[in-house]
């Protein structure tokens, strides 16, 4: 219990302190993950289209999740450094396996029917997949990218060993100190983060299905 109390005074005295780690944890987190979709998603779409191409790109992602994360970082680091950049790119890395698997098996699996329908009305290849492809996916991607964002959030504590800072920087100097009040300090609010982001990507994945049935209804 003295433990608990410790934490939340020195939360109390150092919350300028904590705010800023949080907030460089959240930059980073949310970099990796909004730019793996970035890269993920159209390369999904382009593995729909060609069958080898995904059995290839699966093996990789496959390959890169198997790698310890501290082994990744100090693997990017050697090209890139230190600081955020390394940090970001071992994020995304991490990140394409929920995001590229997800949208893939979601638009692997759009009914057949619904596509050949649109195709009937004259839908462009694109249009079929902005209108229906991506809409009917959707509830299946979300996971994906609250996946990856739980993912990331995690691995992102131990960005401080790249010098790119976060909630990992408080929780290393009370692992160095033994100092348990520091440790929780650093991993209360990065369990808050996690929490708070998959609990918001989870409403969101709920509306997307709700919508998406009152959609079919009419």
């Amino acid at each position: 219990m003295q433990t608990f109390v410790g934490v939340f005074e020195m939360m109390a005295r150092d919350w300028d302190k904590l705010l800023k780690l949080t907030l460089e944890h959240l930059y980073m987190s949310l970099s990796g993950v909004l730019l793996a979709a970035a890269i993920g998603v159209p390369l999904a779409v382009f593995m729909t289209r060609n069958r080898k191409i995904a059995q290839t790109v699966q093996v990789f992602i496959n390959m890169v999740q198997t790698i310890p994360s501290i082994a990744l970082l100090l693997i990017v680091m050697i090209f890139f450094g230190l600081g955020y950049t390394t940090a970001i790119i071992a994020l995304i890395c991490y990140s394409f396996l929920p995001i590229i698997q997800n949208t893939y098996e979601g638009l692997r699996n759009v009914d057949p029917h619904l596509i050949e329908a649109g195709k009937g009305m004259g839908m462009t290849d694109l249009q079929l997949l902005v209108k229906v492809k991506f809409p009917l996916a959707m509830p299946v991607m979300m996971a994906g990218f609250r996946v990856a964002t739980v993912i990331s959030i995690g691995v992102a504590t131990i960005a401080t060993f790249v010098g790119a800072g976060g909630l990992g920087e408080m929780i290393y100097r009370g692992i160095a100190t033994t100092d348990d009040v520091k440790v929780l300090a650093g991993s209360i609010p990065a369990a808050l983060l996690a929490v708070g982001l998959d609990f918001l990507l989870r409403w969101i994945e709920k509306e997307t299905g709700c919508n998406l049935h009152k959609a079919k209804s009419h």
